[in-house]
């Protein structure tokens, strides 16, 4: 939804915003739109080099990435809008960084969900980022548990590569472009058998914030948030109205 009635609509309810993971286009959470059951207005970042912004550079930066994109974000969101960010992995830090950018443009970022992330500090010892395409590949499905079909199909794999290999780049080489915490609750999320963020790391968020901090672990490895879309909105849900979150 586009125009006057979705800003009116997102005053309202409030904004689910949620951006996207290293590799993923906003498509990914089209689903939760439904899944939310008009809890929120749910939408999602579109970031270059995929899905309709496939011709488009992507970004190689966090920063760049938050600093060019946040207008049209504010935009679409509407000054005045209540709003929780979701993000993971990547998205995690694109999120952190859009917090003080969108309230700045009169975003009510009212809570930041953190998932498969460690505190925006700490940097990935092992990486993927410059090694040759078949050993990057087999590294991000190593730190994912995950591997898309797509990448299986030689066409497939050519057009998805590029926005994946720029988003593993930005994500190991981040640094956060301001100083201390910012003063929204977080609430950081993580599967229990993530290999590639240990539970000591998720909660490394806690010092992220001047506001509470929650944490929730949902049974998976990274890509836990797959096939539990409608749980991980449950507990957005509850953290947003200040209950404590019921164990997954």
């Amino acid at each position: 939804m586009t125009g006057q009635g979705a800003t009116d609509e997102a005053r309202e309810r409030g904004t689910l915003l949620c951006v996207p993971f290293a590799g993923a286009g906003a498509s990914f959470f089209h689903p939760w739109r439904e899944l939310a059951a008009g809890r929120w207005r749910v939408t999602s970042v579109e970031l270059p080099g995929r899905e309709r912004r496939f011709l488009e550079e992507p970004y190689r930066n966090v920063v760049e990435a938050a600093r060019t994109e946040v207008d049209t974000i504010a935009a679409d969101l509407g000054a005045g809008t209540r709003t929780v960010l979701f993000g993971h992995s990547l998205g995690a830090v694109l999120a952190y960084e859009l917090v003080p950018l969108l309230s700045s443009r009169g975003i009510v970022v009212e809570r930041l969900i953190v998932s498969g992330s460690p505190g925006p500090w700490t940097q990935r010892e092992r990486r993927a980022a410059g090694l040759p395409d078949d050993e990057f590949l087999a590294r991000v499905e190593e730190f994912a548990g995950f591997r898309h079909e797509a990448l299986d199909h030689p066409e497939m794999r050519e057009l998805i590569l590029p926005a994946l290999q720029a988003d593993c780049e930005m994500h190991e080489a981040y640094l956060p472009s301001f100083d201390g915490p910012v003063p929204v609750p977080i609430c950081s999320l993580r599967g229990d058998s993530d290999g590639l963020v240990t539970a000591a790391e998720a909660r490394q968020w806690q010092t992220a914030t001047t506001g509470e901090f929650s944490y929730v672990e949902f049974p998976g490895d990274h890509m836990y948030l797959v096939d539990q879309g409608r749980e991980v909105l449950d507990v957005i849900e509850q953290v947003s109205t200040g209950r404590s979150p019921a164990p997954v």
